[in-house]
């Protein structure tokens, strides 16, 4: 299908705030007119989203492909997938933090990647009342008020987070911040910072992230480097960190589904969003925030 003939997208995001902004980066609500949507998915921590209108499915790195679901939640990638969706669609989403991942969804990382679960299962009784009342909205602000006292409810239904963990979940967004992050670097913050060994640094990952953090350097890394891309920054200003074009190139497409060059002329309006927008993030441990992971 040309892309002359999709239908048209609009894309309005929030940020969390408030009792539940430890756990949620942001808010967003997807929309698409008749007829059919096909399209990179780039890889994140988590979302749980609600399809409202519309059909579709996701296509994985490996080739397998799973439908959407009513209520799913979308585990952490390890590269880009790719979606096709029948219009009219519209989508509520919730994207996760690390900790969020934890906290409300409660299963390791590791063992959902690259998989859709159905998150019915989430609110178990309470979903389809919840679906109910999101068919009768068309605004973010109304589904983001009837979501946020459920997720809220579901937080408490979950064992607590640990916390020895806050301090690992700082270190590694600290981490995934610096500007070339190596694994030694991270045991040794890690270690000084809350006495944890090199394979409890492994496990948390895997369990937080959906991956062990040399994935988790190859993705920040390619994730970095693709918002400076986007925002005008020239190839030679973003190679540093890799060890050559070629390398960067075939990095950045398999963590984004673009090149440099199609990320640049791109008109994905979730591109134009979470790639300018401060404060809303591709990917929300790149860049570290004064959040209080406790939430207090």
């Amino acid at each position: 299908m040309g892309a002359e003939n999709a239908p048209a997208v609009t894309i309005k995001m929030k940020p969390a705030k408030g009792r539940l902004l430890p756990h949620v980066d942001s808010y967003y609500l997807f929309r698409a007119g008749e007829g059919e949507l096909e399209g990179p998915e780039r890889v994140d921590i988590g979302h749980i989203r609600f399809l409202i209108r519309g059909e579709g499915e996701m296509t994985f790195p490996d080739g397998h492909v799973e439908p959407l679901k009513p209520i799913m939640v979308a585990g952490p990638g390890t590269a880009a997938a790719s979606y096709r969706m029948r219009g009219p669609v519209l989508c509520f989403g919730v994207v996760l933090r690390a900790i969020g991942w934890k906290a409300l969804i409660g299963i390791p990382a590791h063992k959902v990647t690259d998989h859709i679960i159905d998150g019915e299962k989430l609110f178990c009784e309470r979903a389809p009342r919840l679906l109910e009342q999101l068919r009768d909205m068309t605004e973010l602000d109304d589904m983001i008020g009837a979501i946020a006292p459920q997720l809220i409810m579901r937080q408490e239904e979950v064992k607590p987070v640990p916390e020895p963990h806050f301090p690992f979940l700082s270190r590694v967004r600290e981490w995934a911040a610096s500007e070339d992050p190596t694994i030694d670097a991270l045991y040794a913050t890690i270690e000084e910072t809350s006495g944890l060994g090199e394979r409890q640094v492994q496990r948390l990952c895997l369990e937080y992230f959906g991956g062990p953090p040399t994935k988790l350097k190859r993705k920040f890394r390619a994730i970095r480097a693709a918002m400076q891309i986007f925002q005008g920054a020239p190839l030679s200003d973003v190679l540093g960190p890799f060890s050559d074009q070629s390398h960067m190139i075939n990095e950045i497409k398999h963590f984004t589904g673009y090149t440099p060059t199609s990320l640049r002329g791109s008109s994905d309006p979730t591109l134009a969003l979470t790639l300018k927008n401060e404060e809303l993030h591709f990917l929300p441990d790149v860049i570290p925030e004064p959040v209080d992971l406790r939430g207090n």
